[in-house]
């Protein structure tokens, strides 16, 4: 009786097959509850208003105002090259997260659209439609995917020039407003803008920094496993260090740069690596210096 007892616990531990799939399930639901609540802020609050959100869903409302083609449709074709240099830049698993993110989104945009809108007050749209969709893509990156397919473009000429994701980012946003300036009224360029400000601060809350790049702390037995597995996979260079634990002895100390997006992937290549090690994450307000790249970029 005793040995059933702990067989039963051992297959509920983390590493076990049951508990995967329990945390895989709890992962897309996560996405899909992100990808809802910034659907229905898009569609809610700020479509009635004319106001734009940046990236794919910016252009995709730009385009769904004049050829009145669906935002749905228009949202999930617009980011599949996107999605494929996803894949290519961060992995199989960020691209079916990605899809699967974008699929709901789409579809959820599609059942929110029939609906009345909440407000038509340009200001109230803006600062609860700002703060809603924020929540909803911080979810979602929160959980490993991606609504906006133009950080993965960020992302790549980050690791080919050092150029901040945020920063990309922003311009391309920039230019998107500065045509629905053209496109609706200079206004609404105005309102936009705000509203990209007030998403990104709930971001800043969610995912502790939206533009800021991240430093991890690794303490672990196996530095030079990691560090190789952190280069072919994430093609991140890793700075190794010698430490020691006061109780735990000799320890290797890396220490990583990368971004937002990249967290998840490394959390799980820690995990897959070596269960026992401590990983710190801060926040890198400024970097000075070459940050070299992997071979070839």
């Amino acid at each position: 009786m005793t040995g059933t007892n702990n067989n039963h616990e051992s297959q509920l531990k983390s590493g076990s097959p049951i508990m995967t799939v329990l945390k895989m399930l709890w992962e897309y639901v996560m996405l899909a509850l992100g990808a809802a609540i910034a659907a229905f802020a898009i569609e809610e609050f700020l479509v009635p208003c004319n106001i734009l959100d940046g990236g794919v869903v910016g252009v995709s409302i730009i385009v769904n105002y004049l050829s009145k083609i669906r935002l749905s449709l228009l949202t999930f074709v617009f980011n599949i090259p996107f999605l494929i240099v996803g894949y290519k830049v961060l992995g199989k698993e960020f691209f079916i997260k990605a899809g699967f993110s974008m699929v709901a989104f789409s579809t959820f945009l599609e059942l929110f659209a029939p609906l009345g809108d909440i407000t038509r007050d340009s200001l109230l749209a803006v600062c609860f439609g700002g703060i809603v969709l924020g929540i909803g893509v911080g979810l979602v990156i929160s959980f490993g995917g991606c609504l906006d397919g133009t950080e993965t473009v960020a992302i790549l000429l980050n690791r080919k020039t050092d150029f901040p994701v945020g920063r990309t980012v922003l311009f391309f946003n920039i230019v998107i407003y500065a045509i629905a300036g053209f496109v609706f009224q200079p206004d609404r360029a105005m309102y936009s803008l705000l509203t990209y400000y007030i998403t990104s601060k709930v971001l800043d809350f969610i995912d502790n920094g939206m533009n800021q790049a991240k430093a991890a702390m690794i303490i672990t037995n196996d530095g030079e496993e990691i560090a190789d597995m952190i280069y072919k996979r994430m093609g991140r260079t890793v700075t190794i260090m010698e430490g020691a634990g006061l109780i735990s002895g000799k320890k290797d100390v890396l220490y990583c740069v990368l971004n937002r997006l990249e967290v998840y992937e490394l959390k799980k290549l820690i995990n897959e690596a070596d269960k026992s090690a401590f990983i710190a994450i801060n926040e890198v307000s400024e970097i000075i210096g070459n940050h070299i790249k992997k071979k070839g970029d």
